[in-house]
């Protein structure tokens, strides 16, 4: 059996955090172990204290809105992957993030659990070790 992929999830909206652990669960052939924070300084806290393969980070939080959120998480885990989940839909926004280092930039309410299985099993192989 494979070991767990171990994701920080940075969400504060009560469903979308449902509705992404609903869809990682229905994965057949990954197993997750995901941990989920409100708040981008919770979350950075938390990545000083535990190790994680892959951080799934919205863009607007309680604490921090936009590409501010992305950069100032990259700055704290510039070694692990970031996927963008955000309710915005502009290209031009998403090919800056990739631009900037994200692995992926997925809009919420058009991603399926094979599209977010895919998008994470891509930034693992890309990631460094």
């Amino acid at each position: 059996m494979k070991k767990a992929i171990k994701i920080l999830l940075v969400e504060d909206n009560p469903g979308d955090a449902r509705t992404i652990l609903e869809m990682l669960n229905d994965s057949d052939n990954t197993h997750y172990d995901i941990f989920q924070t409100t708040r981008l300084d919770e979350g950075i806290k938390i990545l000083i204290k535990d190790h994680f393969d892959l951080i799934l980070l919205d863009l607007c939080l309680p604490d921090s809105e936009g590409m501010d959120t992305f950069n100032i998480m990259k700055y704290n885990a510039p070694d692990l992957p970031i996927i963008i989940l955000t309710g915005i839909k502009e290209d031009i926004f998403a090919v800056g993030a990739v631009g900037r280092g994200a692995q992926d930039y997925l809009v919420k309410g058009e991603i399926n659990s094979k599209l977010l299985a895919t998008s994470i099993q891509k930034a693992m192989k890309v990631s460094p070790e």
